[in-house]
């Protein structure tokens, strides 16, 4: 699947990772020069630097040959803007935009090229499988097209992985971290991140359960 994403912020960047883990063809858009120096490091993402609200812009990211496109920048307008043009100009099949303000929620639906209208409070896994759902690529909990599970978990006071890098860790086999989220914002995981008590781990694995994950960090 190829899949277009607007706004590198927290939610575009980890829904980016979880989809790129999964062997789709993900392009991540973002306009700000330093956010973008910040995920330059995601693995298997694409980044275009630019306005995803100009339709030049999303041309030459790929918008016309994209199965799913995905607005979450961190404002309404220019969600709308994005799934407008991605509906009406460029024939997206699937639209998904993020709604940072509840009030603006009546806006998001198809007069407006939204076929999936996300609350900002939407948890990860949810709004993957939602804005998935169509192409039946993503259920939730499990990407079942790539045969892997998609698995969260914390990082406490109490936690055995606290206070340990990545490389000391021995994760099951088949597992990979996809980010490790700290201070509400994701980080490209190296062998060399040290974990810290109110870190926030997603892990995509092909064979371990999530009982053998949790073990490996808690």
């Amino acid at each position: 699947m190829k899949v277009l994403i607007a706004g590198a912020g927290r939610l575009g960047t980890q829904v980016a990772q979880v989809l790129s883990a999964a062997r789709n063809d993900v392009t991540l858009v973002e306009h700000d020069e330093d956010r973008i120096a910040e995920v330059a490091g995601l693995p298997a993402v694409h980044l275009v630097a630019g306005d995803a609200c100009e339709p030049v812009l999303l041309e030459r990211a790929g918008a016309l040959t994209c199965d799913l496109v995905i607005a979450a920048t961190g404002r309404d307008e220019d969600n709308l803007v994005i799934s407008l043009l991605a509906k009406r100009r460029f024939g997206v099949a699937r639209v998904a935009a993020r709604v940072n303000d509840a009030e603006n929620a009546w806006l998001f639906d198809g007069r407006w090229g939204v076929d999936v209208a996300v609350p900002a409070a939407t948890p990860l896994i949810s709004l993957i499988e939602e804005a998935t759902g169509a192409t039946d690529t993503v259920a939730l909990l499990r990407l079942s097209k790539a045969g892997v599970e998609v698995i969260e978990t914390a990082i406490t006071e109490n936690s055995r992985a606290a206070g340990r890098t990545l490389g000391e860790i021995t994760l099951p086999a088949g597992t990979v971290v996809a980010t490790v989220v700290r201070d509400g914002r994701p980080t490209v995981p190296g062998p060399e991140v040290r974990l810290l008590p109110g870190d926030e781990l997603l892990l995509v694995s092909h064979e371990a359960t999530e009982q053998e994950i949790h073990a490996a960090f808690q």
